[in-house]
């Protein structure tokens, strides 16, 4: 058997509902921890009130830019032929986004700003990713 019929043999392909499923668990993962630690930082400062800015807009990043980049990624999942890679749940250029944003919340945990701005940039963020993988989830409820 040559190299690409054994590449091809196991490769880890998924059903377009396990691509839906692992999309929406992952921004519901993620905006969940970014969600916690935000207010976490931010009651350790006793400023409650940014946690109710993060919120806020977190609720606005949602509408005005995750909701566009979550229809997009349906989209784009809901064209895929069955068995399609695993890793294929997000584009090269999300996976490349992701490491950036990954990098960055790194790099803000070293800088100089107080606990409560870098939590209520986890606030926005982790609720813009929960509130916009509703669009996920309920698509994978529609689909058989």
């Amino acid at each position: 058997m040559d190299f690409k019929k054994r590449l091809i043999r196991y490769k880890p392909g998924v059903s377009v509902r396990t691509h839906l499923f692992l999309a929406a668990l992952i921004w519901s993962l993620v905006g969940f921890f970014l969600l916690t630690n935000g207010f976490i930082l931010i009651s350790l400062n006793d400023q409650l009130w940014y946690g109710v800015l993060g919120l806020l807009l977190g609720i606005a990043k949602t509408f005005f830019i995750l909701d566009r980049v979550a229809r997009k990624n349906v989209k784009r999942i809901k064209e895929f032929e069955e068995k399609v890679c695993i890793g294929s749940v997000y584009s090269w250029q999300t996976w490349i986004l992701v490491a950036a944003m990954i990098g960055l919340g790194r790099y803000l945990r070293t800088t100089v700003l107080p606990g409560e701005i870098i939590g209520l940039i986890y606030t926005a963020v982790g609720c813009a990713l929960m509130l916009a993988s509703r669009l996920m989830w309920r698509e994978l409820k529609r689909t058989p």
